[in-house]
């Protein structure tokens, strides 16, 4: 029997406005008991995109994305969606002996994700080649057991880093750092065997719904810089090869590596930098200070707005890993010890900002965040640091105690 769902009215565009966003799609049935047509708007502001829920019984069903939703004029209307969803049949498994296999949900999963999360996907897909389908790739879903994918979570964690030896943490550091990455994998993985047990590839999800997390894994507090080792190091940054502007461009905003490798000059507008493609998916814009705007306008000045904003050695860009080797020739140069890595730089601008205080809201909003989690999370001392200083600041003092000769009690004998 079919799940129950609550038919939303999608026909027109002031319809499917007044909708709330959300990861949660609204479905409306097209046959009953076998097919549904839904809608998904993430942001009020940006296009929903439509879906279709094909029913495989025993309350699963299979979802297809059919495209961008014509909210903003252009794009697929919703008769045009009906005929989509219309056209759509249950998939059917993987022709091969066994059965589909573990690469044939996570390729399924990459399709999904390229449709809805375009960056995610290639993330994704990456994680997967290199850890997953190595060793569980040709394994047939059915076959997959507990102990199987117990016994390659753990090989993952105690395998060596994939980081530079620069980078690479040591002693109890790198094996929480070891377990955290397996449980990072896992969930790529689970993420993907889940879909395709929702999606009918396979009867039962048992083998892997057994199988938790890594304990202690829990992020050692952060490294980051003062104000005066970041002057240290942007003045320690080779100019020659456009990473002293990098350095400095990551110090202004909080930006990822990456995002900062994709900056177009047109991306610098005003006061603000305009991150089209993020770690999430998502753009936002990043307010800057007033020195910051003056950076990013020497930056600018007399280009063309589709070059990139941050050259490396001229005319390149700032590729992966890039950033490694002129890194530790910086921190080497300007005698920080312990060295930091190009990411700790975005740790340096939260650290620096909540010391100054800012609210853990802004500041999670300026680098992207969706929600509190991640700026509370390494963050957090850091803002009841600032608040006892302010408290003790701006408590009341009446003038009755003198500080400088109170003395300790000595607690009484007996």
């Amino acid at each position: 029997m079919s799940r129950t769902i609550r038919d939303a009215a999608l026909q027109t565009r002031a319809q499917r406005g007044r909708l709330k966003p959300g990861k949660k799609p609204h479905w409306s049935t097209l046959v009953a008991g076998q097919l549904a047509l839904g809608y998904r708007r993430r942001h009020k502001d940006a296009a929903g995109n439509w879906l279709a829920r094909v029913y495989l019984g025993h309350e699963r069903y299979h979802i297809v994305p059919l495209g961008v939703a014509d909210d903003f004029g252009q794009g697929m209307t919703h008769a045009e969606a009906q005929r989509a969803a219309l056209a759509q049949k249950a998939p059917r498994r993987a022709n091969r002996p066994g059965g589909p296999t573990a690469a044939d949900a996570i390729e399924r999963h990459v399709r999904w994700l390229r449709s809805d999360r375009p960056a995610a996907a290639t993330e994704f897909e990456r994680t997967a080649e290199r850890h997953i389908l190595p060793v569980l790739g040709a394994v047939p879903l059915a076959k997959l057991t507990t102990d199987q994918l117990t016994n390659w979570r753990d090989k993952l964690a105690a395998a060596p880093a994939y980081s530079a030896d620069h980078e690479r943490p040591t002693g109890d550091e790198r094996l929480r750092a070891r377990r955290a990455s397996s449980n990072r994998v896992w969930t790529v993985l689970r993420a993907a065997l889940n879909s395709a047990f929702e999606h009918g590839l396979v009867d039962a999800n048992t083998a892997w719904k057994r199988v938790k997390p890594l304990r202690n894994t829990v992020a050692a507090r952060q490294r980051f810089l003062s104000v005066e080792e970041s002057v240290r190091l942007i003045n320690a940054a080779d100019q020659a090869s456009g990473f002293r502007d990098l350095v400095q461009a990551a110090l202004q905003t909080g930006c990822r590596y990456s995002e900062l490798g994709r900056l177009q000059v047109q991306d610098f507008r005003h006061d603000k930098l305009h991150v089209t493609k993020s770690k999430t998916g998502r753009e936002r814009w990043v307010t800057l200070t007033e020195e910051g705007v003056a950076f990013f306008a020497r930056l600018t000045a007399g280009r063309a707005g589709d070059e990139p904003l941050l050259r490396r050695r001229g005319d390149g860009t700032w590729q992966k890993d890039h950033q490694q080797l002129p890194m530790a020739a910086a921190c080497k140069a300007a005698r920080l010890a312990p060295r930091i890595t190009f990411h700790g730089l975005r740790h340096t601008y939260a650290s620096l900002a909540i010391a100054a205080g800012m609210p853990l809201m802004i500041l999670a909003r300026n680098l992207g965040h969706v929600d509190l989690t991640m700026v509370t999370r390494h963050y957090g001392h850091l803002e009841s640091s600032y608040v006892d200083a302010e408290i003790k600041k701006a408590a009341p003092r009446f003038g009755l105690v003198d500080v400088g000769n109170v003395r300790a009690l000595k607690r009484p004998r007996g």
